[in-house]
Order: structure tokens, then sequence, then C-alpha cells
């Protein structure tokens, strides 16, 4: 019988190497919308965020630079959070295939070193990019086509990092009663500060190299788009960026970072005492921050450096909060902010286990 992925069209593997990720992913060219309006559209529920997408421009100097400042910071943090990931994976599937699923777009870098870390361990290692869009699941489509090929039970789902927990509930809601998948999905990050992961290599809020830039890191593909006419969700493959792309280079970077670490311990998943004290942590600072803004939607509330940044480049911001202006870690939150207009409130030891959060606008 032939392989289920093999007859799939797709858009390959984007910018990365083809041996380092598959994105079950289909190519699709639809009008950008105007990031105001797509904000209307969506406060407004006259349509679902994943059936949009504003344009995507190249990163601005600045923006370059402070990724390059990021890298000096943290890639060897990333190098050494890989490897400790790629321990814990190597010891729970020995003697088993492993076969990453990674999450478009922010899952794709961390998959692709954790694929290359359990080669090189001498694992058999797969690994694929997949859709996950909020209130709407996986992309079906795509995730038996991995099944079929490879079996549920070696599936580890990959994402950079926690938020508030919307993607680790969405794979829940997706596999509910899916009797080949244990009740808590395997579900692997970087940094998981409101303890909703399987594992993960800390309850930090960092700034993740890859979490700075957005396709420019990630195969030059957009985030994931809703198929409205059925079938394997879609992407944009933004060929306009290639000259500012350094996918390659991100992962070569920290691959070879990783290779020069020693005295790594396997990362450890979370005790009950410590999943439910991050939780909490995380709960009693959503609920204090949307209280003080009259925010019924948690949807517009998006903590940690990594979902903050985003929201500034990619959402209408009301309010960036952070913990410390001086904090290294939130240097490019701030300028993107100021650069958007929107005033930066320092907010100190209120934000509980994330260092940053962005308001989005009520715009309805």
């Amino acid at each position: 019988m032939g392989s289920a992925i093999s007859v799939m069209k797709t858009v390959g593997s984007g910018s990365y190497d083809k041996q380092d990720v598959h994105f079950l992913l289909r190519k699709v060219d639809i009008e950008p919308t105007e990031v105001l309006e797509k904000e209307r559209l969506i406060q407004s529920k006259q349509r679902h965020y994943s059936e949009m997408i504003s344009q995507e421009n190249a990163p601005s100097r600045v923006h370059k630079e402070l990724y390059e400042r990021a890298m000096l910071q943290n890639g060897e943090r990333m190098a050494q959070d890989v490897q400790a990931l790629a321990l814990a994976l190597a010891t729970e599937f020995t003697g088993r295939s492993v076969v990453l699923v990674s999450f478009v777009r922010a899952g794709l870098p961390l998959g692709v070193l954790l694929r290359r870390a359990l080669v090189g361990f001498g694992c058999e290692a797969y690994h694929y990019g997949i859709s996950i869009i909020r209130d709407r699941g996986i992309d079906s489509d795509a995730l038996e086509a991995v099944i079929q090929d490879h079996g549920a039970e070696s599936i580890v789902f990959v994402d950079g990092w926690t938020g508030k927990g919307a993607i680790s509930a969405e794979i829940k809601r997706s596999l509910q009663g899916d009797s080949r998948f244990p009740a808590d999905p395997r579900l692997v990050v970087l940094a998981d500060p409101c303890g909703r992961a399987w594992l993960s290599a800390s309850a930090d809020d960092w700034v993740i190299p890859s979490g700075i830039l957005g396709a420019t890191v990630s195969g030059l593909v957009s985030r994931s788009i809703w198929p409205s006419s059925g079938g394997l969700h879609g992407c944009i493959v933004y060929d306009h960026l290639q000259a500012h792309d350094v996918t390659r280079a991100f992962v070569d970077k920290i691959d070879c970072l990783r290779l020069t670490v020693r005295g790594i311990e396997p990362a450890t998943p979370w005790s009950n005492t410590q999943r439910e004290m991050l939780q909490e942590a995380s709960r009693q600072v959503i609920h204090h921050i949307a209280e003080r803004f009259s925010i019924s939607n948690l949807n517009r509330l998006k903590p940690g450096i990594a979902e903050a940044t985003r929201a500034v480049l990619r959402r209408v911001p009301d309010h960036v909060l952070v913990g410390d202006k001086s904090d290294a870690d939130v240097q490019l939150l701030i300028h993107l902010a100021e650069k958007a207009g929107v005033q930066v409130e320092e907010w100190g030891g209120s934000l509980g286990p994330y260092r940053a959060m962005t308001v989005i606008r009520s715009v309805s």
C-alpha cells in the first residue's frame, strides 16, 4: 500500500531542507486583508481569523538587529533546551520511532531541531508541519494521513510555547474520544508559563529567537488558512521574502550550538503540584487583566513575550504591558509598540508568570 502523504499535493518543505520537515499544507492565494478591517471582522464575528490574512512585510533593519541580539543573548539557552527535550523524547520512545507533528508556524523551528537531535541520537524520527486553528481544531485530513503512514502511538505534537493554553485546549477538543491518543495528548514546547504542555524545557517566559520573526524563520510560509472548500488547510508561500530568509541559517546555528553543550539532563513533565500552581497563576493574571480593562472576550489578551510581540505585528494593539521596561527580552516588543503608537506600561510582578502581555483594542 502506498504512502498516504506521498500522494498529497502540498507546499513541500518551504525553504527548509527536504529532510527537515514536510508541510501538510496546500498553497493558496488570497487577497490580504488590511489589519484594522481584519480586526473589525474578527471581533464582530463576521469572519473567523483563519479565513483572512494580512500582508507580511520584510522585517525592518531594527527588527533584524533585535533578532540578532536575541540570538546572541538566548541562542545557547535554546540549544540547551532543545537538547533537554530531545533527550526526554529519546528515553520515552526507546526502541520506537518518533513522529513529530509541529503546528505551523511557531512549532516548526523546534520540530526541525528536535528531529535533527533525535536522528543524531540514533533514533528513527519523522517530522511534519500541520495546521491547528483555534475554535476549529487540527487539520484532520493531515493528521489522518500521518496516522495512516506511521500510526498514532508515536505522535508528539510540537509548538514553540504556550500563552493562555488555547492550543493545548484545542488539541484536546480535536482528539476528544479518539482512543488512539492519550487523554492528555503529548504536546512539547520550549516554554510553558501556563502549565498546559505535556513536556516543556521550562516555565519561563523568555524571548525565544525564532519567536521574533515570522515567515523568514519558518520556511517562508504564512500561518495556516482555513480551507473554505474543505481538504487540507492552506498557507501562502512568501517568495517575495526570500532575500530576508534566515530559516536554514537559524536551525543550523542552534543545532551547531546544541552539539557543543554538555551535562544537560532530560526535561521532565510537570508534577501535578507544579502544573496546578502554574495554571492557577496564569488564570489569576488573565482574570485580573481582563477585569482591569473590562474585557469579556479573553481572545483579546495575548500573554507571553512571543504572543504579545506577534499581536503588535498582526493585530490592533490597545495596551502593551511589560514587567520591566529595561528587560532585554522585551526590547523588540517595546520597539514595535512605540512604532505602532501604543504606550508601554510597566506592571512589575503583577503579570505573574508572564514578562509581557498585549491587550487587543476593541474595534467592533
